[in-house]
């Protein structure tokens, strides 16, 4: 396995242990330990996903890049001049 797949697989079962304990917390919502691990869980795969990603490169896309409200900036595809 490379160093690259490493990281992943790292990165992965990280992800995968906030996802299911977040899921778990869906019907627990009382439960603060539980709370706490999808919380640490979140902790580590961060700084991993960083080096990750100043390694190799991204891996989620992102459309906003910094600004989540980029979308909301017109024209909107009814006011396009071209559709007249």
């Amino acid at each position: 396995m490379t160093k690259r797949e490493t990281l992943l697989k790292k990165i992965s079962t990280y992800q995968f242990a906030a996802l299911d304990t977040q899921l778990y917390l869906n019907t627990h919502p009382n439960d603060s330990a539980a709370l706490e691990k999808a919380e640490r869980y979140n902790a580590m795969a961060k700084p991993l996903i960083e080096q990750y990603e100043e390694q190799y490169g991204p891996l989620t896309k992102n459309n906003n890049e910094g600004n989540r409200w980029n979308w909301m900036k017109g024209p909107w595809p009814w006011e396009s001049e071209d559709d007249c």
